[in-house]
């Protein structure tokens, strides 16, 4: 059974960073691709950023020069590395894993990022 665990949330004041990681474990196989997703409050959860599994990324627009998602194969860790975080980044942040085994994505249980001063 697949686990994804996300961790690396916390209180940043805007203009900070934080690095969010999502470990996997478990047996993951054909994986296409890695996702973080966030969903604000009373908003409907959005793509904020994906990682193919031939390391191609993309960013939504709102995050672009801002985010970096990357990998780590040897710990199957997938990051989200934020900086000059605004208060609009505040939202539950998701991995997502999509794999050509099964029919839905594997998610996180989220962690929350909440950009304030």
């Amino acid at each position: 059974q697949v686990q994804l665990v996300e961790s690396g949330g916390g209180l940043v004041q805007p203009g900070g960073s934080l690095r969010l990681s999502c470990a996997a474990s478990g047996s993951i196989f054909g994986l296409s691709a890695m996702d973080w997703y966030r969903q604000a409050l009373g908003k409907e959860r959005e793509l904020v950023a994906r990682l193919t599994r031939v390391g191609a990324t993309s960013y939504t627009d709102s995050v672009k020069g801002r985010f970096t998602i990357s990998r780590d194969y040897e710990k199957n860790t997938v990051y989200l590395q934020m900086r000059s975080l605004k208060p609009d980044d505040t939202a539950v942040y998701y991995c997502a894993f999509h794999t050509a085994t099964s029919p839905a994505p594997y998610w996180g249980q989220g962690t929350q990022v909440t950009v304030s001063s």
